[in-house]
């Protein structure tokens, strides 16, 4: 037996090689994107067999939705952080929220669906991912309005934020600016009809 596959083993038998392959995966989505997935390049990049890597995940769809969940979590927890922080308001959730976006172009791709939109559709997990995010955004408006208003207030919200930071992971905001400035400046427009939080 080769050291390599001793290795290998070892590393499978230690329970290691399941956040290594994500690891790995979140290194090849920021390279080429969603599409760019493979469980076999995966399996190459992280030392280990293909069958191997399949025992963690059974599917290539299976590895997205873990993926995706991890970014949500990570989005809402620099949201849940900016919310605490001494701006204590959606601007700087919003701020956040961009931000996550422009530093993980591509695991923001997968999280909204990008190459697995019909497995993302029906994935509860990722669904309640996506719903503790907007529930964040829900929570302060509730302070805010009307019950009847907050519902497409939170929609507006994070339409608008989540396009903004599409457009900016696409480079279609003008070259040279300050991208921090400019989310804050874009998201500030958003909130100049929202009452004081009560």
């Amino acid at each position: 037996m080769t050291t390599d596959m001793t290795t290998d083993r070892g590393r499978y038998h230690h329970g290691n090689l399941r956040p290594t392959l994500l690891s790995v995966a979140r290194a090849l989505l920021e390279e080429g994107g969603p599409e760019a997935l493979s469980l076999r390049e995966i399996g190459r990049r992280a030392g280990v067999s293909a069958p191997a890597a399949y025992h963690y995940f059974s599917s290539l769809d299976a590895l997205a939705a873990a993926l995706a969940e991890q970014g949500f979590a990570e989005l809402s927890e620099r949201i849940d952080a900016a919310l605490a922080g001494p701006r204590r308001h959606l601007l700087a959730g919003g701020i956040a929220y961009v931000a996550f976006a422009r530093a993980n172009p591509g695991l923001y791709r997968l999280m909204f669906g990008e190459g697995f939109q019909a497995y993302a559709k029906g994935n509860e997990a990722i669904g309640a991912s996506r719903m503790r995010v907007y529930r964040q955004m829900k929570d302060d408006l509730e302070r805010r309005l009307a019950p009847e208003a907050v519902a497409n207030a939170a929609l507006f919200l994070w339409s608008l934020t989540h396009g903004l930071a599409l457009l900016m992971i696409d480079g279609q905001i003008e070259p040279g600016v300050d991208p921090d400035a400019k989310a804050e400046e874009v998201l500030k427009l958003a909130g100049l009809g929202l009452p004081a939080a009560k």
